[in-house]
């Protein structure tokens, strides 16, 4: 009995630590993340590519202790989010693959995917939540309709972040 009890908890350990590299990046990256409120205008797709936005809905304004939210594409990190904010990014077309995970010590790792199909002209958003309880923490990402992304994007601080050294 003991031994199928260690066996069903090392495997649900390497189950948990698992992330697919196709998505997600190195998970040693993690970011310095500024808020700046003067950003909130919608960047134009890039001539022959997508833009996609990514907005982290905090549901609070109160972010001391908030975990930052990190964005990959296709493997490698693109940004991060703190609290409520938002960042864009340029992408060529053709399908491409999003991982979300929490950049935190403090809350059990989560991790979201997603994939879409970018045409070029397009832009492409994307919610991301953390929903706790006293019981659950889930990580939500969800493709949203542009009229509230732009919503959001008009309501939120644009996020500025950079791979800590």
């Amino acid at each position: 009995m003991k031994l199928a009890v260690i066996v069903l908890l090392s495997a649900a350990s390497a189950f948990s630590q698992a992330v697919p590299t196709t998505a997600c990046g190195s998970e040693n990256i993690s970011f310095n993340v500024k808020r700046d409120d003067s950003q909130h205008q919608l960047a134009p797709p890039e001539a022959a590519k997508a833009r996609v936005y990514f907005v982290h809905d905090a549901g609070t304004g109160i972010t001391l202790g908030y975990p930052t939210v990190k964005l990959a594409i296709d493997g490698a990190w693109v940004g991060a989010n703190h609290g409520n904010s938002y960042f864009s990014v340029s992408v060529e077309p053709g399908e491409h693959h999003v991982c979300v995970t929490l950049q935190s010590s403090l809350v059990a790792q989560r991790v979201e995917l997603a994939h879409f199909t970018a045409e070029a002209g397009k832009t492409y958003y994307y919610r991301t939540q953390l929903v706790t309880s006293r019981s659950v923490e889930l990580l939500e990402l969800d493709s949203i309709d542009s009229d509230q992304g732009k919503y959001l994007i008009d309501s939120f601080p644009l996020s500025v972040s950079a791979p800590k050294k």
